[in-house]
């Protein structure tokens, strides 16, 4: 078996440090709206993922005092580590966040969205649209990294962006040197455009060159298009970034953490049993039960459910099922025998 772990080699699998935060390892669980809640990023835990960011919090909900958006930066109680993602236009405004998500969790770090390219963040002068004006970038990431240092508990900021607005404006040079000049201490690359949304072939030879770009004054983590073991190990050995990040492909699917984890160190991946992943799954139910009541769980648990059964035997017919279910009964009575 090669020796993927070989000295003189640089190693797949290996440890972190993003500021004064060194992490064992280098596969992170992307943040994504209506998924990587306290709960899921708790189930992803336990399969591996080395670090979490929590759904994008918005930053004048914040500063309104909105309860709900305190709740989803809540930590689960097996993190290790994980990050809280704020999202906003106004320098002042996500300063003030940044300190109140300091104050209201024990996160290990701040992390700026200028990535997420939906359009009611965009429209705000949130979100990717910040890759269409460096300047802005800049300062509101100078004004997070200041708010933050000034705490009584200061974290690394780090910034997550785009490549660009389209393919006639690809700005992601000119937001990595805004970012590096602010003070961040890391920036997560999704290798598409805004226009391009989530279709089409994330370009990692643009991770690549900001690898080069960068050479070492900030650790860089590659996100798009890694859906299977090989995608990472591709990405780590023809980018050579820092960490990777994975969205998509870990929707329903946290052993996606378990896979990679032991095809980077042994160059095996590990069959998971139907029955495991179901498992799983109710684990993340009990989670969501706990944290919202029955009903909203199980309504969040009809999709996330549709993706635990992705891929195996009678998924469609199951599925079929799962969107009809209202309670933890009605989905113990469709696994019923299945979960072995």
């Amino acid at each position: 078996m090669q020796d993927f772990q070989s000295a003189g080699v640089k190693r797949l699998y290996h440890p972190v440090t993003i500021g004064s935060l060194t992490l064992g390892g280098n596969v992170f669980l992307a943040p994504m709206a209506d998924v990587s809640d306290a709960s899921y990023r708790s189930i992803c835990a336990d399969c591996g993922a080395d670090f979490a960011y929590t759904e994008l919090v918005s930053s004048e909900a914040l500063v309104r005092d909105n309860r709900k958006t305190f709740a989803m930066m809540g930590r689960a109680p097996n993190e290790k580590a994980y990050a809280v993602q704020i999202f906003g236009s106004q320098e002042d405004t996500m300063a003030q966040a940044a300190r109140i998500a300091l104050e209201k969790t024990d996160c290990n770090l701040i992390d700026i969205n200028c990535g997420c390219p939906v359009p009611k963040v965009t429209k705000t002068g949130a979100g990717s649209v910040l890759t269409k004006n460096p300047e802005k970038l800049y300062s509101i990431t100078k004004a997070v990294v200041a708010a933050v240092g000034e705490s009584a508990r200061p974290v690394p900021v780090t910034v997550k962006i785009r490549m660009g607005w389209d393919s006639r404006t690809i700005t992601w040079k000119e937001c990595a040197d805004a970012a590096i000049s602010a003070g961040a201490k890391a920036i997560a690359l999704h290798a598409r455009t805004t226009a391009q949304g989530y279709e089409g072939q994330a370009d990692w030879s643009v991770i690549k060159s900001l690898v080069d770009f960068v050479a070492g004054r900030i650790v860089v983590i590659g996100n798009g298009d890694i859906k299977f073991p090989e995608d990472a190990r591709r990405m780590i050995e023809q980018t050579g970034c820092d960490a990777i990040m994975v969205a998509r492909g870990a929707r329903g699917n946290p052993f996606i953490f378990t896979k990679i984890r032991s095809y980077l160190t042994t160059g095996t991946i590990p069959e998971i049993p139907f029955s495991t992943s179901l498992e799983a799954g109710f684990r993340e139910l009990s989670l969501l039960v706990d944290a919202f009541g029955e009903t909203p769980a199980c309504m969040k648990m009809r999709g996330r459910f549709s993706n635990y059964v992705k891929g195996f035997d009678g998924a469609k017919e199951l599925r079929l099922k799962i969107v009809e279910a209202k309670s933890v009964r009605d989905f113990e009575e469709i696994f019923g025998s299945l979960r072995g």
